[in-house]
């Protein structure tokens, strides 16, 4: 098998790049710098197929080809042109420059950028190939570059359709949380699968149905396909087998879980249901119709983990303020309970009535949103079974 090392680039959402690290680390990766929204790692062939089967929170995985300094498009053309593409697209390889975004430099039209960076790749392969002229009816090789201060960061795909795509989401319901950055959430808070979850405002179900996946140990990448399974040259078919068999030997749908999502629109929980059953972990869910001000919960020490309405809407603005209220209301009436909420609307914690304990600002999309935490006291230790031995003396 290959042991060629391997630059790979994962994007995360703005504020996550700890988790994804994490994340990372845990899956035997050395990590090789960590920048805003992206987190670069060295792996092998293998871990091009781990990273796409296993890593919950990043949205795609890039095989960084090079970093080129380029402030003239002739620049850019020749440094594009002398790179070795022909390491990764074979001659039938279909390529394209499928996304190039600019911050803060002289380069800075992206369709100039991707139309100058394709004439250089084809440039580069017709003299390796020795044709003029490229099918394009193979693999697909879709190239990315992000340009920062004049240095262009340049990778390809090895993902394909984002990686938040886990094949489960069939029916969506409105303004819904990806699953990455659902996943990302949860993973910021001390919630194990032994302690209760509620999301009171489920929608579709992604909360409670990524935590189910992480209760159960489903990998989120193992019933999708990658655009890497077909680079035979780079990524051997036996590191996705390698991937998909660890994957499937580690589910464990028999874990005990609480885990419950509330919404009060009877669509939604049709959706979450569906959802639910496509993930795979519909046993470890209990959805229902139900109001925030009808939260109730006996058991302590568990958590509410929620994106509620952000009032994007007109109509929904006005009943924010008496909403969040009902969310205060509800969340003292637990025991004991941590709450942690990700929303944009700036008078939460005012309406909630209690300051958060720690909040932490996170980039969804474009939306700058807060993810306030409000954190219950530690359940006390298991105490363990006392020696008897010292009164069997007396």
């Amino acid at each position: 098998m290959s042991t060629e090392k391997f630059e790979l680039i994962a994007p995360c959402h703005f504020g996550l790049e700890a988790v994804l690290k994490r994340e990372i680390l845990d899956l035997g990766y050395e990590i090789s710098k960590v920048e805003d929204g992206k987190v670069t790692f060295l792996a092998d062939a293998q871990g091009i197929a781990d990273a796409n089967v296993f890593l919950r929170t990043t949205e795609r995985i890039l095989l960084k080809v090079a970093e080129v300094k380029a402030e003239t498009f002739d620049e850019l053309f020749e440094a594009t042109k002398a790179l070795p593409w022909e390491r990764y697209i074979p001659q039938d390889g279909k390529f394209w420059v499928a996304k190039a975004n600019s911050v803060k430099s002289k380069l800075f039209s992206p369709s100039d950028i991707q139309s100058i960076m394709k004439k250089a790749i084809v440039e580069r392969l017709k003299s390796v190939y020795n044709v003029s002229w490229f099918p394009e009816d193979g693999a697909s090789f879709p190239i990315r570059v992000a340009f920062m201060k004049d240095v262009a960061t340049i990778g390809i795909d090895t993902s394909g359709v984002s990686l938040h795509k886990r094949g489960y989401r069939q029916m969506t319901v409105k303004a819904p949380i990806t699953e990455t950055l659902a996943s990302a959430l949860i993973m910021l808070t001390p919630w194990k699968k032994d302690r209760s979850l509620v999301d009171p405002f489920c929608g579709s179900g992604t909360f409670p149905i990524e935590a189910a996946m992480m209760a159960a140990d489903i990998a989120p990448g193992m019933n999708r396909s990658f655009l890497a399974e077909d680079w035979k040259h780079v990524v051997p078919r036996r590191c996705w087998y390698n991937a998909v068999e660890e994957a499937q030997d580690r589910v464990n749908l028999q874990a005990e879980t609480d885990i419950q999502g509330y919404d009060i629109d009877p669509e939604a929980l049709k959706a979450a249901r569906a959802n639910a059953k496509m993930a795979g972990v519909d046993s470890l869910i209990h959805f229902q119709q139900r109001p925030i001000k009808e939260l109730h919960h006996p058991k302590s020490y568990g958590f509410i983990i929620t994106n509620p309405p952000y009032g994007e809407r007109l109509e929904e603005k006005a009943a924010l303020p008496q909403l969040y209220r009902e969310i205060g209301e509800s969340y003292r009436g637990l025991d004991k309970w941590s709450m942690y909420l990700i929303t944009s609307y700036d008078k939460a914690e005012n309406d909630i009535g209690r300051k958060a304990d720690k909040n932490r600002k996170i980039y969804n999309g474009m939306l700058k949103t807060y993810f306030y935490q409000f954190l219950g006291p530690k359940p006390p230790r298991r105490t363990q079974p006392q020696d008897k031995k010292e009164s069997a003396r007396s």
